[in-house]
């Protein structure tokens, strides 16, 4: 499976909001441990729902943690 030309900045952001855990933005945004594993590493692409979840659990817009990179 390739990587996805999404990157994030989930972990700083979470290490930045009293270095949450995994499992604690897992609960805040309704989704697995494990799922927020894979955002984290680019290996999965979360739905616009959960993006725009994941941005306000960090009182942040999607820009501030989500980009995209189009480059060939």
């Amino acid at each position: 499976m390739a990587k996805s030309k999404i990157t994030n900045q989930i972990r700083k952001l979470r290490f930045l909001k009293d270095e949450m855990t995994q499992q604690d933005l897992a609960d805040a945004v309704g989704v697995s441990r494990q799922t927020i594993v894979a955002i984290e590493k680019g290996n999965y692409s979360p739905s616009l729902e959960l993006a725009f979840k994941l941005a306000q659990s960090f009182d942040k817009s999607i820009e501030d943690v989500f980009s995209y990179d189009d480059q060939k």
